[in-house]
This record gives structure tokens, C-alpha cells and sequence, in this order.
């Protein structure tokens, strides 16, 4: 199985244990729980290594069910889940995780088949890393998803046509109703109600909604059709997230018909 990138200065990654020169701090009280599930024993012990030393806490199952058992004893902030896992894959533990709550999820997949990859995202994963990976990469992945997971502070509640989004509590409803988001989906639908009228493109959504000036596009586009498919009353005729040829998306309060 391919292994991740360990960053020059580290031993190489041939089996042997992960650095541990330096041991790991002890977790600051309240720190984030992170849940690995991988059954390569080389892969977990070294992306558990870099999240404790980042301050996280950190539980680690090698197989869908003992990944299902440890979250239901000690429920985590955020899950790095391997796509490929024996007996139950990756994608039926991201179902049955997000069945009992929402819970962030990063995916790993050393399969470079992009369907894959749409796979795991429309499944609900927030974000994923394709291995071979670089650890502090991964790490700086999993501050930025639990970053944007925290309630926001000082911004009022959104609303258009029917559609509300309230950020400090994290909660949006389409008609009274409470609208079932993931983590990237209730940001994406945020960021577009803060900025009615103005089109951006799938890389300007990439880089103010993920906040990464490079990754894989299809994630955005991926996303897009998931959140129509919550908001939009016909997805196939959007009203609300509307499609601006040639640039990207944009976001229309009225609920106007899409032109063309």
C-alpha cells in the first residue's frame, strides 16, 4: 500500500516505526478528538503521531466496525478515514457515521481514479488527501476543516428566499424546515448568501470557502450539486445557485429563473 510522504529529515517510510525522537505533547484539556481509521499499522501510527504532536487527541481503529465501535464509546471531532478498508470500506463507515450524527470526515484513498474521489465527497466527506501524502499537509488539512467546524462569532443570521443560515449557530433551515449540511455544504451556502449577485469561479470558491489556492476542482463542483440538491426546490432548474457560463457560480436572492 502506498505510504505517506514523510518530509526530509525523517526516516523513510519502509516498515519501520515513525519518527519519535521527540515524544508527543501531552493533549491541552478540551483538545479536538480525532478518530484514524487505517489498517496500514505504518500509515496510522504516523498520521496519529503528527496529530498528537499537533496537541489533538487521537483514537485510532484499523477496520469499519472497530472505527464504528471506538466512535460510539468516545465520539470524535473529526475522522481521517482510509477509503480502502478490509470487510467494510471507507464509504460505508462515512455513511453509518453520518447516519447517527454530523462529524467532519477527511478521506484518504490511494486511488487516483477521480470518481472515486466524487465518490467519498458525495458520500459527505469535507475533504480528502490522495496518498502518497505529506503528514504535515494532512495535518495542516485537519486544522483547517476543524477551524471552519467552530461556531462563528458575530455574524447575524442570512436570509433569502425562504432560505436562512445562522453561522454562530451553525444551523440553516429552507422554510422552517432545518436544511441536513455537511460542514463544506453549510459553509458554501454562507459564503454565497454573504455575497449575493457576484458570479465567482470554482478556484475563488476553492480558495474562500477551503481555503486552499490549489486542490482538485471537481471537489467544488461536487459540492455545488449537493447543496442544490438540499436547497433548490427543482435542482435541475436551480434558482438559487445559478450557473454563469464560462466563470463559474453565483448566487441570486430573488430566485429568478436562470437566464439561457
Amino acid at each position: 500500500m502506498q505510504q505517506p510522504h514523510v518530509p526530509a529529515g525523517r526516516p523513510a517510510v519502509d516498515g519501520t516505526a515513525p519518527d519519535t525522537a521527540a515524544p508527543a505533547p501531552r493533549s491541552a484539556p478540551g483538545a479536538a478528538r480525532i478518530l484514524v481509521v487505517d489498517d496500514d499499522t505504518t500509515v496510522a501510527e504516523i498520521v496519529a503521531g503528527y496529530l498528537g504532536r499537533a496537541g489533538y487527541v487521537v483514537d485510532r481503529a484499523a477496520d469499519g466496525p472497530a472505527a464504528l465501535n471506538r466512535a460510539a464509546a468516545h465520539w470524535p471531532d473529526l475522522v481521517v478515514l482510509d477509503l480502502m478498508l478490509p470487510g467494510m470500506d471507507g464509504l460505508e463507515v462515512c455513511r453509518r457515521l453520518r447516519a447517527r450524527a454530523s462529524v467532519p470526515v477527511v478521506m484518504l484513498t490511494a486511488r487516483g481514479d477521480e470518481d472515486d474521489r466524487i465518490t467519498g465527497l458525495e458520500v459527505g466527506a469535507d475533504d480528502y488527501v490522495t496518498k502518497p501524502f505529506s503528514p504535515r499537509e494532512l495535518v495542516l488539512r485537519v486544522q483547517s476543516v476543524l477551524r471552519r467546524a467552530l461556531p462563528g462569532t458575530g455574524a447575524g443570521p442570512l436570509t433569502a428566499v425562504g432560505v436562512t443560515v445562522d453561522p454562530t449557530a451553525r444551523r440553516a433551515t429552507k422554510n422552517g424546515t432545518e436544511l441536513s449540511l455537511t460542514l463544506r455544504e453549510f459553509d458554501l451556502l454562507a459564503f454565497f448568501m454573504r455575497h449575493p449577485g457576484r458570479a465567482y469561479s470554482r478556484e475563488d470558491l476553492m480558495r474562500e470557502v477551503w481555503g486552499w489556492d490549489f486542490g482538485d476542482l471537481s471537489t467544488v463542483t461536487v459540492h455545488i450539486r449537493r447543496l442544490r440538491g438540499k436547497v433548490e426546490d427543482d435542482p435541475a432548474r436551480p434558482r438559487l445557485i445559478q450557473t454563469v457560463w464560462g466563470v463559474g457560480y453565483r448566487f441570486e436572492p430573488s430566485g429568478a429563473e436562470e437566464e439561457g
